[in-house]
């Protein structure tokens, strides 16, 4: 379009340059992240360099290795091919995943989109065609005739509000803080899947093994019976002894039922976790046996656990919106300068537009200073202050949380050393006991009760030894969890340390 040569463009665009280099101090606090834990231990006392051993598979002793990095795929290190090749697909697939990255996708863009229209002018182009009828009046003279004609105009409005104090800049503080609290949420439903994946094909196998053992319960009490039988049918046995043993029997199978619904629904859980329907029959056949126990572990010392947790950097990261916004509720207390401006050509025809003389241009700045709301940006700002101490407190108690944990499961991973010896050492005795009973019952030296009692010791030890190398592996799992999994040094996966 064609302006007239009177319009002062150079001076209009200098002047608004100028303006836009203008930012004053953004009032409100400058956030920093809190400093760490001053403690450099997670329970009180000593903690053992290891655990003690015991002569079964996952029995080995497991060694504290202070300041040691965890690896990205810490779930190798139980050395299965499939339970790293399900935890992969889980990662790939989990609709839980993807919603969280989907939510950091969404704030990352309103992040962006905001930056532009805070801190950047906005401008509109404006075609307009305006039929209109203006009485003589109008121009003081009421006995001319009524004009009637079509106004037509070509425009650009430009407006802009200069960041005097900040309140732009942390309206964008926040919103930046608000994708970094997605970020973490979405390493964290990370851990957390990984970290389920992991433990529920611990509960997989360590079910699968408790189920053999009750059904090797079932066929040795079903082979004693017939042999009591027997007995009962050449007179060495009285009727109670054969009831004895059938209740005997009666109780190992009733263990059957509860043990197969259990396998089943973790089973279910897994394949939901992994991304597939419950009735995915493609699912690994995890065992005990197919799993080694990691005999090295790694403890972080407390200031490095609060930036490898990735809920206590969603925590500092909600701190720090918190903060921003004391900013925000600060600045709105202040005068705000908003520039408009306005450069185009009015005709009274469309073609005229860009004809000469047809130039008009338009420059304003409006001066905004709160002077009674009533309370409410004062009060606003107070509850900015409000929501700023309670984000404080959160974030205290995710990094007592987070030590907590640690300081559960080193304890924990000390006591199952030390329970599985005394359950291994528990089933051999009962073990023996039983062979002892079963050959005395043979020669008449005892009762047949005494068989049932050592047998019911026997299988009762049995299944605690299992539980006891299934809990091994599940908190040696808890403690890569507890330490932030290792994320800073995954590779083939979206992060937030990406």
């Amino acid at each position: 379009m064609q302006l007239s040569t009177h319009t002062p463009r150079k001076s209009i665009v200098g002047a608004i340059a100028a303006l836009l280099g203008v930012n004053g101090c953004a009032v409100g606090p400058n956030f920093h992240s809190p400093a760490p834990p001053a403690t450099t231990h997670y329970t009180p006392g000593a903690q053992p360099e290891a655990t003690v051993e015991a002569p079964v598979p996952a029995g080995a002793a497991q060694k504290f290795i202070a300041d040691r990095d965890i690896p990205g795929d810490w779930w190798s290190l139980f050395q299965s091919e499939p339970l790293d090749g399900l935890v992969r697909q889980a990662l790939h697939d989990s609709p839980t995943v993807e919603a969280a990255k989907a939510a950091l996708r969404a704030a990352q863009d309103t992040y962006v989109a905001e930056r532009g229209a805070l801190l950047l002018p906005t401008a509109d182009g404006q075609l307009a065609a305006t039929r209109e009828r203006v009485p003589g009046a109008a121009f003081g003279q009421p006995s001319l005739p009524a004009s009637t004609f079509t106004l037509y105009t070509a425009s650009v409005n430009v407006s802009y509000r200069l960041d005097l104090f900040g309140a732009s800049r942390r309206q964008l503080e926040g919103l930046r803080a608000q994708a970094d609290y997605q970020r973490w949420e979405l390493e964290a439903a990370d851990l957390t899947l990984t970290g389920n994946v992991v433990t529920t094909a611990f509960d997989v196998a360590s079910l699968r093994a408790q189920l053999a053992a009750v059904n090797d319960v079932v066929v040795s009490e079903g082979a004693q019976l017939k042999v009591i039988q027997r007995q009962f049918d050449v007179g060495g046995v009285s009727r109670s002894d054969i009831l004895s043993q059938q209740a005997q029997l009666a109780q190992a199978q009733a263990q059957v039922p509860a043990l197969e619904k259990a396998l089943a629904q973790a089973q279910h859980r897994l394949a939901v976790l992994a991304g597939r329907t419950p009735d995915d029959a493609t699912l690994p056949d995890f065992t005990l046996d197919q799993l080694a126990l990691p005999t090295e572990l790694p403890v972080t010392v407390p200031a490095k656990l609060i930036r490898q947790r990735p809920d206590v950097q969603a925590a500092e990261a909600l701190l720090h919106q918190a903060s921003a916004q004391v900013g925000v509720a600060t600045a709105n207390l202040f005068p705000q300068l908003n520039l408009t401006g306005t450069i185009g050509s009015e005709s009274l025809s469309s073609q005229g537009l860009l004809g000469p003389g047809t130039g008009a241009w338009s420059a304003g700045a409006a001066l905004l200073q709160p002077l009674f709301h009533g309370g409410e940006l004062r009060y606003k700002r107070r509850a900015a202050i409000d929501s700023l101490d309670q984000a404080a407190a959160n974030y205290r108690q995710a990094v007592l949380s987070a030590m907590q944990d640690v300081a559960d499961t080193l304890r924990a991973l000390e006591a199952d050393a030390r329970d599985l010896r005394a359950q291994v050492e528990a089933e051999r005795t009962a073990a023996d006991a039983l062979a002892i009973a079963q050959k005395q019952f043979r020669l008449g030296g005892v009762s047949y009760l005494t068989v049932l009692n050592a047998q019911r010791l026997y299988s009762q030890s049995r299944l605690s030894r299992v539980q006891s190398q299934a809990t091994r592996y599940a908190d040696s799992a808890a403690l890569f969890q507890a330490l932030g999994g290792g994320w800073w040094n995954r590779k083939d996966t979206e992060g937030a340390g990406k």
